[in-house]
């Protein structure tokens, strides 16, 4: 292996892409360069093609549940996950269950 080669396979990280529908999750194995933006990463995996209804500028994006930015860098062996609009406020709806159990 050349010295170019390793550089190559020491640079790249695995990471997976995840989107989740109420019946259905997908997830996107990818190998990527350690310095791509996770922007670029989920532009990579195919999510937007499969997905259009996903909108970058207002779907929120986390690893492991911690909302991140679309221009940070991730690690080996990340999950970035891409989080869809909440149809109803948690809150409100605890608020109620707790009204009808008065």
């Amino acid at each position: 292996m050349s010295v170019t080669e390793k550089n190559l396979n020491q640079s790249l990280i695995r990471v997976e892409v995840v989107y989740a529908l109420p019946h259905e999750q997908k997830v996107f194995e990818l190998a990527v360069s350690s310095d791509m933006s996770v922007q670029e990463i989920i532009e990579q995996s195919g999510v937007l093609e499969l997905y259009p209804e996903i909108d970058l500028k207002s779907n929120k994006v986390g690893v492991f549940s911690r909302n991140i930015k679309l221009d940070a860098n991730v690690r080996d062996k990340d999950r970035i996950e891409i989080y869809r609009p909440l149809l109803a406020d948690p809150k409100e709806i605890r608020r109620k269950r707790a009204e009808q159990k008065k």
